[in-house]
């Protein structure tokens, strides 16, 4: 016999897997979410055991072949914790962008190129990958999201933005850019915001005839927009190609040290010379006006 705090959890999933059918039945399969696609965070206003959610996606679908877009989308999922049927989830609603195309046309796709063997890495270039950030500055609430798009130079580049909560407490863009520097791979970033509003980015880089790695770069919250103005550092520098599999990296991860609000933390892996297996580094910086 099922206990009843179960009983009640299925019938909200349950309400929940409904509302997200619906909306795939009823839109258009360009706008249908990436169901790996992270909840941002809690509406601060809703009612105590109600709760409005959102969650941003790129455009696009790879299984129906269409690797392009214009648009980044966001869902709002109100969550009713009293009664599960009052449920919803919204339509998909567009943010216009740059446009992009995903890299390598998404995910599970032999991409980046490595030296001395023909196994290639793959792009997860159809989602926004780990992780989105929200910081809230009391005048105004930032989203942050990136994801791994084609570049006219034939490599890959970081596809980043700056969202900001306008007064519907909807995100709308506030800043974008792609950072590509070269023709080479940049590609499965992370971002992360310090208490002055700083953005640091940690991503890998490769394409041959560079080992795979782990790279990042930053901007102060003056700087124009659209530019990381402290330009690319190395965590890790390759020494070898990954020839057991084409998966790559996308658990890396940077973010900012909660003792200070102002250290950034990024961890990625990389092949150490006649490794078969990867090596975790782990690197940390600080910009220069935060302490």
């Amino acid at each position: 016999m099922q206990s009843p705090e179960l009983v009640h959890l299925r019938r909200f999933l349950g309400h929940v897997l409904r509302a997200l059918l619906q909306i795939r039945v009823q839109h258009d399969p360009r706008d249908v979410a990436d169901p790996e696609a992270v909840i941002v965070r809690a509406h601060p206003l809703a009612m105590p055991r109600q709760r409005l959610l959102r969650r941003l996606v790129t455009g696009g679908t790879q299984l129906m072949k269409i690797f392009e877009d214009d648009g980044i989308y966001f869902y709002k999922v109100h969550v009713d914790w009293s009664d599960a049927s009052k449920t919803t989830v919204s339509p998909p609603q567009r943010i216009a962008v740059a446009p992009y195309h995903y890299l390598c046309d998404g995910q599970l796709s032999s991409c980046v190129s490595q030296p001395g063997t023909d196994r290639r890495l793959d792009s997860q270039g159809d989602k926004l990958i780990q992780r989105l950030v929200y910081r809230n500055f009391g005048d105004h609430e930032s989203i942050l999201a990136e994801h791994s798009v084609a570049t006219a130079a034939h490599g890959g580049g970081v596809r980043w933005y700056e969202f900001r909560l306008n007064k519907q407490r909807d995100p709308a863009l506030y800043q974008q850019a792609t950072y590509a520097p070269d023709g080479f791979y940049r590609w499965l970033g992370s971002m992360a915001m310090d208490r002055k509003g700083d953005i640091g980015i940690g991503y890998s880089f490769g394409g041959d005839p560079n080992y795979p790695g782990q790279r990042f770069a930053a901007r102060m919250a003056h700087d124009p927009k659209g530019q990381l103005t402290f330009h690319e550092s190395v965590l890790a520098e390759g020494q070898a190609s990954q020839t057991g599999g084409l998966r790559w990296e996308d658990y890396t991860n940077i973010i900012v040290d909660p003792s200070d609000d102002c250290t950034f933390w990024f961890v990625g892996n990389y092949l150490k010379s006649g490794a078969l297996s990867s090596t975790t580094r782990i690197g940390s910086f600080v910009l220069r006006h935060c302490k």
